[in-house]
């Protein structure tokens, strides 16, 4: 098969039992790992051995009695469990999830700043709006805010944070200890920003990091969550079921970004996978069954309910998925919107649907031998569907060594996956730009 000269990304999606959402019921699932940082130490140096470009966390602010009972639910904060890694770690980027919905800008740029800094330059922001009722109620919300007015709110907030990192110049920092000089004050500028959601001052109170600001990431495909993308994010998570859908997506996006007078070379796209690996393909088939048969209905049920925003548990089984108005969704609508179509397309019952999206909550599972993983990674990336890849193991234990040391080595040998680190940080990896401060003055310090 052929492929293009330019090599692939590869971001590990840590879910620490897998992405299967019955993973932490097989007999090879360590279930006493949720909480165990040695279970991450270990996990990130495997990944950054393999010259992965990043270690992504996703997060959800929110629980409830009938999630904890059938599924592994809960864990480390993202930004809290990156930080100790940081330290264990020397080139791996480290992506964070934080929502805007919930935090302040002042306090997100911060904790980000100091994340680039403790990491030498490895931060990355997934920006999320968040979309459940479940979540709102844990901030002070009745509801969550219609889907327009949380990218709206988004796009403010991503403008002050930018504009917080970007506060001191990259040459403010004077530390001349004869002239009792600290800081060129003239390169430390303050925001005075009033909009609609926030007023913020600034300047921040942590000097520009080592990548300027993180690499932002995002991963709504929504028509607001591609104008959000195009416009902002330099990484793209995105869950496509068909290699046609993907292609399509990544034409729109990039064709989007270049209307920003954005250069689509800076934004890296990348699809989930969700993969099973054996030895034949017959091996696959089987672990992939033997996951399935952990299912628990009523669980996936639950879990199906909150990603739709529609109560489905008291509709039968071996029914159709019942008619979900896209137009009424107020949380995830491209997430909605890929799961009624699929359901749509291969005329599946509400429990075919279960079944399907138990291994990856909508993103693309696939279960073959290590040369036919790499044949649809190649495929994919050559073809223009991807950039690269978010590895989804759908069991961890045994299939991220599967992923690491069977379908790595296959890509290498191809000439499409690093071999070694050419860069330091995060942008490097992703071959992005060094972002100018906004605030950048040609004055130079001493100058009248």
């Amino acid at each position: 098969m052929s492929h293009s000269k330019r090599e692939l990304h590869l971001n590990l999606f840590v879910s620490p039992m897998g992405h299967h959402e019955a993973a932490w019921r097989h007999p090879d699932a360590d279930v006493d790992q949720l909480l165990d940082f040695s279970f991450y130490k270990r996990l990130a140096a495997k990944a950054e051995a393999a010259k992965l470009d990043s270690l992504f966390f996703a997060d959800r602010v929110s629980t409830s009695p009938g999630a904890v009972k059938y599924g592994a639910v809960g864990g480390y904060e993202p930004l809290t469990l990156l930080a100790a890694l940081a330290v264990m770690t020397r080139r791996i980027g480290l992506i964070a999830t934080v929502s805007t919905s919930f935090n302040e800008p002042f306090n997100l740029a911060r904790r980000f700043a100091s994340l680039d800094h403790l990491s030498g330059g490895r931060a990355g922001w997934n920006m999320i709006t968040s979309g459940t009722d479940s979540e709102a109620n844990n901030f002070n919300l009745e509801r969550i805010p219609e889907h327009a007015e949380r990218y709206e709110r988004a796009r403010e907030f991503v403008d002050v944070a930018v504009q917080l990192w970007d506060s001191w110049e990259d040459d403010a920092l004077i530390r001349d200890k004869t002239s009792g000089i600290y800081a060129d004050s003239r390169k430390v500028h303050e925001l005075n920003h009033k909009g609609k959601y926030f007023s913020v001052k600034g300047p921040l109170n942590i000097s520009r990091s080592p990548q300027g600001r993180p690499v932002l990431v995002q991963a709504g495909s929504s028509e607001d969550g591609r104008q959000f993308a195009a416009e902002y994010a330099e990484a793209i998570f995105t869950a496509q079921q068909t290699f046609e859908e993907a292609r399509s997506f990544y034409r729109d996006i990039k064709a989007r970004a270049e209307r920003f007078g954005r250069d689509p070379q800076h934004v890296v796209v990348l699809p989930g996978i969700c993969p099973i690996i054996g030895r034949t393909e017959e091996e696959a088939q089987e672990k992939e069954a033997q996951l399935a048969e952990l299912i628990n209905p009523e669980y996936s049920l639950i879990m199906l309910s909150n990603r739709v925003g529609v109560d489905l548990t008291g509709y039968p089984l071996d029914g159709p998925l019942p008619h979900i108005p896209l137009a009424e969704v107020r949380g995830h609508k491209s997430r909605t919107h890929l799961i009624a179509e699929l359901a749509q397309r291969e005329n599946l019952t509400l429990r075919e649907l279960l079944r399907r999206l138990a291994g990856g909550r909508g993103h693309r599972t696939v279960a073959g031998t290590p040369r036919q993983i790499a044949d649809m990674l190649e495929q994919w990336h050559a073809e223009g569907a991807a950039d690269g890849f978010n590895i989804m193991p759908q069991l961890m234990a045994g299939g991220l060594e599967d992923f690491l040391d069977l379908v790595v080595p296959e890509l290498q040998r191809r000439g499409l996956f690093r071999t070694e680190y050419s860069g330091v940080t995060l942008r490097d990896h992703y071959g992005l730009p060094y972002p100018e401060s906004r605030f950048r003055q040609e004055l130079s310090f001493g100058q009248k």
